[in-house]
């Protein structure tokens, strides 16, 4: 059996040890208390001001600055095609030949009856130098010399008429030879050696494009178009950028901006939209007529607020954020957005302003009121990782 003191010693060990394990349990619960005052570790951001652009697209159509339909001038055979299809010819170069010889046979023949006129004006001039002495003299009657002088000046009237005709047969002869009114690619050519061609036909020889600029043709609603005309004029706030972009077909933006050069004067009453015109150099022939692509329009924010996407929360129709105050609680913050750069909403400055502090991500773990550990991304990465 246990002594006196045996069991008092015992008691004494349970005392002791159940002040250590309350002290212990104590020193535990002061450290979670520790912990939990901390808060929640999550990816802050503080706001700064910075440049971005909020962007506009719409769908346009390409053309070279000057499409020219080439149709024969004269009726006839076509003997010869000296050019290609897609080939780059200069203004002026022979494209096409048309059989020439019936108008050159017209054109002899005209020029044969300027001949003859030329002959019959030497006639009536010979006539009058001949019966100009015979009137002085009193000879002949002056009625004779005026109805000489007459015969003259029909003579010299069927004479311009003939150098008429002759020169509306020259330029007939000369149209059998058709040239390049303008520098540019030529385009398909449905008409083969042999084949009847005249200016009537439905369809022309061929159309050729001048391309070292081309033309983007694009329309806007009228209410785009109220606001493109806002913004055109500066704002410290905001400006419109007056250079701008091609988005081409495979969705790369082509490498040299241009500027809008033409407006229509009216609105389509059946469409509500306005057409316009954008203007792009083109030196390398990258771009051809009949391609398609977007007009890439710029409204500049030069001391934007940005906040990424992923930092916003919607409730119906409204948008939030979580900023903190001072002593990193959350708070939430309704925002006003004007538009999207990139991954980044641009908000308008309803209470946010620079060196404002948001909860980047995680929101969906967070209330009003909770406390915030502020982390950058790398630190909170570290964290997860040493956990791991």
């Amino acid at each position: 059996m246990e002594t006196q003191y045996q069991i008092e010693l015992n008691q004494r060990r349970i005392s002791i040890l159940t002040i250590l394990l309350a002290f212990c349990l104590f020193s535990y619960g002061c450290k979670e208390a520790e912990v939990e005052d901390e808060g929640l570790p999550l990816p802050v951001l503080t706001l700064k001001r910075e440049s971005a652009a909020l962007s506009f697209q719409y769908l346009g159509s390409i053309e070279g600055v000057e499409n020219v339909q080439i149709r024969p001038q004269v009726e006839g055979i076509l003997e010869r095609i000296y050019v290609d299809e897609g080939q780059y010819v200069k203004k002026g170069q022979p494209l096409f030949e048309i059989n020439s010889q019936p108008y050159m046979e017209d054109w002899k023949n005209a020029q044969a009856n300027v001949e003859l006129e030329k002959a019959k004006l030497r006639k009536a001039q010979t006539e009058i130098d001949r019966l100009r002495p015979l009137i002085d003299n009193e000879v002949i009657s002056e009625v004779r010399m005026r109805t000489t002088e007459a015969d003259y000046e029909v003579a010299k009237s069927s004479l311009a008429r003939a150098e008429a005709v002759a020169a509306n047969m020259r330029i007939n002869l000369e149209f059998t030879t058709i040239k390049a009114p303008v520098d540019g690619l030529m385009g398909r050519i449905p008409k083969s050696i042999g084949n009847v061609v005249k200016g009537t036909d439905p369809e022309p020889l061929t159309i050729l494009s001048n391309v070292h600029d081309i033309y983007v043709y694009f329309s806007m609603s009228e209410s785009d178009y109220l606001y493109y005309e806002r913004m055109k004029r500066d704002s410290a706030s905001k400006r419109l950028n007056p250079d701008v972009k091609l988005v081409l077909a495979d969705g790369s933006i082509y490498e040299r901006s241009g500027f809008v050069d033409a407006t229509s004067g009216q609105i389509n009453r059946s469409t509500g939209s306005i057409n316009m015109r954008a203007r792009f150099s083109n030196p390398d022939t990258l771009l051809r007529t009949g391609n398609t692509g977007k007009i890439l329009m710029e409204q500049i924010y030069p001391n934007a607020i940005l906040i990424p996407q992923s930092a916003t929360i919607s409730v119906q129709d409204k948008r939030f954020v979580f900023t903190l105050d001072a002593d990193n609680t959350a708070k939430r913050h309704e925002i006003e957005v004007e538009g999207r750069s990139g991954q980044n909403y641009i908000v308008r400055e309803n209470g946010l302003k620079a060196g404002d502090r948001i909860v980047v991500s995680g929101i969906n773990q967070i209330t009003n009121g909770t406390k915030v550990k502020p982390m950058q991304q790398g630190e909170l990465f570290s964290q997860v990782s040493e956990k791991e």
